[in-house]
């Protein structure tokens, strides 16, 4: 019955890519000129935060090597840029949620080892003000669908945001670490103790918000904790010199 319901929906509503209308074979593809668009964050990059970089630099970015984050590494499936933000916007602020199981499918291959290694999948949260704003949590729709990808157990409660912080695009590193820390805590009897975590998210900027997010997992007993995202940033002082 699955394949004939498939068939038929896909005869009403045929499939079409993720980031435009052009038809495709199957839900969750690029079309070939957004396929040769999409930038997929590939080597070489900082084997921590997972941040582009260019081949004649060391294998940790300036930051990480000064700053250590609490998470172990992070990765994720594309570089934010046009066509990242075609996927990602329509489903964070215009409710565009069939682009949920796409992004998971391109999350899963950067994130393959993490998530066979993974205890628990865990979403970053929102402040319950925000939710009801929103009405979903996308980082929680995307750990959802991975989970049903990879059958790996998740908890989209296990984190909690405890206190609204302002938005932080335009913020430098040092005030996104600011406005972020102490924001987040662990719900009482999420048990955590001893688990491998990988905190799921849809954009990752400086990384502040998934620092503060790990430091509270491990705070709370978690053993490591992996960071996985549909799209990273990269450092604009790279992409200035032509070199990420």
């Amino acid at each position: 019955m699955k394949p004939l319901l498939r068939w038929v929906l896909d005869s009403l509503l045929p499939p079409s890519c993720l980031a435009c209308e052009t038809p495709v074979e199957k839900d969750g593809q690029f079309c070939l000129n957004c396929f040769k668009a999409a930038n997929f964050v590939t080597a070489p990059m900082c084997r921590v935060c997972g941040v582009p970089m260019p081949y004649d630099m060391a294998d940790l970015c300036v930051h990480c090597a000064a700053n250590p984050p609490a998470f172990t590494e992070a990765r994720a499936a594309l570089r934010y840029d046009e066509t990242a933000r075609k996927l990602i916007l329509p489903l964070k602020y215009a409710d565009h949620t069939e682009a949920v199981s796409g992004l998971a499918t391109l999350m899963r291959r950067p994130g393959e080892a993490m998530l066979q290694a993974a205890n628990l999948l865990v979403p970053v949260p929102l402040h319950p003000a925000r939710l009801r704003q929103r009405r979903f949590n996308q980082a929680a729709l995307l750990a959802i669908a991975l989970g049903r990808l990879t059958g790996r157990p998740l908890s989209v409660d296990a984190l909690q945001r405890t206190r609204p912080t302002q938005q932080l695009e335009g913020l430098g590193a040092a005030q996104r670490r600011e406005e972020v820390a102490g924001a987040f805590a662990v719900r009482a009897g999420a048990g955590l103790a001893g688990k491998r975590v990988v905190l799921i998210d849809d954009v990752m900027t400086s990384g502040a918000t998934a620092d503060a997010c790990a430091r509270a997992l491990l705070d709370a007993g978690a053993k490591q904790v992996d960071v996985l995202t549909a799209a990273r940033v990269a450092d604009q002082r790279l992409d200035e010199a032509g070199l990420a």
